[in-house]
């Protein structure tokens, strides 16, 4: 059924008429919005394409579907479930849902991509895609656990060693972008988009010739450009509605919030600090928390905000459906005004061979 989305009132795409699944979001109460956000924080989302015919996995498998999740694939520590094509067809199959695990079953899904890593079935090219895709779900679960504790120093730490290792790949292979992004359909999770948005920021500073050394220090800022979150209730995070004047301006503190704990940790250094202040400020000056115009945005800060556009856009909110990479980039390519007419150029064409 057709379904209007209320407004919400904040620099988020505007809501379209679009189709959704019978149990979507819509005029939920707020107990109902808290209970499933501490739902979805006890799974973890994994890549659908890290499953793979052949190999075995021993923890159970679940679909989200609006705020429902069911087990698909049961397994536990002792015995193991191989991995075919009828059975991964439960969820290869259907594209309007995500594909998660327990957080308790984590540690068990780290030990899998390892054992893709060691299987020499895959050619030399299918073993570097299993390494980006071994690389990029092991950002994930990293920013998932910084996330849960901001103010780790050593969390913080292997954020940095993380971005070394992507921009190491990336460098090697411009290609492995592609293989390192999530598209998310279906639902939005933080930890994904963080480690989207710094791909994507890595992948364009290569376009655009940066050396490595700030290509890691924007890397780093890109990835810990929604720190800040953690610091703004879930009540509000979650809200489906017209933000009041007050939940709006709480919203915007989260890059200022991300700031103060960045400024908290001498392993980040301050160069990358702009990607997460100023990548909602616009070359207009309309955007926020300071009203920055044109130059006045740092560079990390106007590459890191084409990157959480773009990824906001291909993600599937309660509010929105998520535009698949050509219409994404459309949109994008005449927001010339808000943002660089040179970067988007180089942004465009980065990912001109991405698959809709």
């Amino acid at each position: 059924m057709a379904t209007k989305y209320i407004e919400i009132n904040d620099d988020r795409p505007k809501p379209i008429i679009d189709k959704r699944p019978e149990d979507d979001y819509k005029n939920l109460d707020t107990k109902a919005i808290k209970e499933f956000s501490f739902n979805k924080s006890k799974y973890f989302q994994i890549d659908r394409n890290s499953l793979i015919p052949g190999s075995s996995v021993n923890f159970n498998i679940f679909i989200q579907k609006g705020m429902d999740f069911q087990a698909v694939i049961k397994a536990d520590k002792e015995s193991h479930v191989a991995l075919n094509e009828e059975l991964l067809n439960n969820f290869h199959s259907d594209a309007a849902c995500e594909v998660v695990i327990s957080e308790g079953d984590i540690h068990l899904y780290r030990s899998y991509l390892d054992s893709l890593l060691r299987s020499s079935k895959s050619s030399e090219k299918g073993q570097a895609h299993k390494k980006a895709f071994v690389i990029k779900e092991n950002s994930k679960m990293l920013m998932k656990d910084l996330l849960n504790d901001p103010r780790s120093g050593e969390k913080i730490k292997e954020v940095k060693n993380s971005v070394n290792t992507i921009t190491d790949s990336l460098l090697e292979n411009k290609d492995m972008i592609y293989t390192m992004l999530t598209l998310s359909k279906y639902d939005y999770y933080t930890y994904t988009h963080c480690v989207n948005v710094a791909v994507l920021s890595i992948g364009l500073a290569i376009a655009i010739g940066l050396n490595k050394e700030y290509i890691e220090n924007l890397g780093t800022g890109a990835m810990l450009h929604d720190i800040g979150k953690t610091a703004i209730s879930s009540e509000i995070l979650n809200k489906q509605g017209k933000l009041t004047e007050y939940e709006y301006k709480m919203i915007q503190e989260h890059v200022r919030e991300g700031e103060k704990i960045l400024k908290e940790n001498k392993e980040i250094p301050e160069e990358a600090h702009s990607a997460v202040l100023q990548h909602h400020e616009k070359l207009s000056g309309k955007g926020y928390p300071y009203g920055l115009k044109g130059e006045e945005i740092n560079l990390f800060g106007r590459v890191t905000g084409i990157s959480d556009c773009y990824d906001a856009l291909t993600t599937q909110r309660p509010y929105k459906h998520a535009f698949n990479p050509y219409e994404a980039l459309k949109i994008i390519s005449k927001e010339t005004e808000d943002y660089d007419a040179n970067l988007l150029t180089g942004f465009i064409k980065m990912l001109g061979k991405m698959k809709n």
